[in-house]
């Protein structure tokens, strides 16, 4: 993550700007677990207003299914952490917000298990015109620290995306 205090970008989230902008490629975010930190992120990168079309905290279960087009069959089977709920915000995200490549994050934060899922479970999803990519996670540290290794886990695969 970047600190805004000095008002340097985060290096990841500056190369995936960059990669967008040189493809001139738009992308979309469908947070939860990460609360719009992934786009805020992206936000701190100059020159991001060119390739971010917008993003959508659908932090309760129920709006993933309402604005981004998840599944509830599988949401109800499945609960909200799962890598195909990833998937599905990814491509939901997309297709909504109109752009070339979607990206979604989902999981537990802490400090307590979800749904039978421990904290430091993470699924990142990233979507674009040749398929979705899907990373599945265990990550250590505490909330913020969770949080934080979620942005950058949706970024890296990001960059890997577009880098082919």
């Amino acid at each position: 993550m970047h600190d805004e205090r000095a008002g340097v970008p985060d290096e990841r989230a500056a190369t995936v700007v960059a990669l967008l902008t040189e493809r001139h490629r738009t992308v979309a975010v469908a947070e939860s677990l990460t609360g719009g930190l992934v786009s805020a992120t992206l936000v701190g990168v100059p020159g991001a207003s060119v390739v971010l079309r917008g993003a959508v905290v659908a932090y309760a279960t129920a709006l993933k299914a309402e604005l981004l087009g998840v599944d509830r069959t599988l949401l109800e089977s499945r609960g909200p952490v799962d890598a195909d709920v990833a998937r599905q915000m990814a491509v939901g995200v997309r297709e909504r917000l109109g752009a070339d490549v979607g990206l979604a994050t989902t999981g537990v934060a802490g400090p307590t298990d979800q749904d039978g899922h421990p904290p430091g479970t993470v699924h990142v999803a990233v979507a674009s015109a040749d398929g979705v990519a899907v990373r599945s996670l265990t990550l250590d540290g505490d909330r913020s620290q969770v949080r934080a290794a979620a942005v950058d886990a949706v970024l890296a695969l990001t960059q890997d995306v577009l880098d082919g």
